[in-house]
């Protein structure tokens, strides 16, 4: 299916929805993209800020300053 007629079948779909909510939910999700982000504190990394942060990971795992996944996601479920 080329992207015109799934585009017109989305539309046609939308048309059906009654949901006020879920309009609203899906407004946002076209807005977002589009939007500046009104915090200012988050910025692209230089390159040499992205090596930086490589190479702290790095020396993070050789001394075991780390969690596991699995770990990770028992912590994530007490919050």
């Amino acid at each position: 299916m080329d992207l015109q007629t799934r585009k017109i079948e989305f539309i046609q779909e939308f048309l059906k929805i009654e949901s006020e909510e879920l309009i609203s939910r899906l407004e946002t999700l076209l807005q977002g993209p589009n939007k500046k982000s009104d915090d200012h504190r988050f910025r692209p990394m230089t390159m040499d800020e992205f090596k930086a942060r490589i190479d702290r990971s790095m020396e993070d795992s050789k001394n075991g300053r780390w969690i596991s996944a699995e770990d990770l996601l028992k912590k994530i479920d007490t919050w």
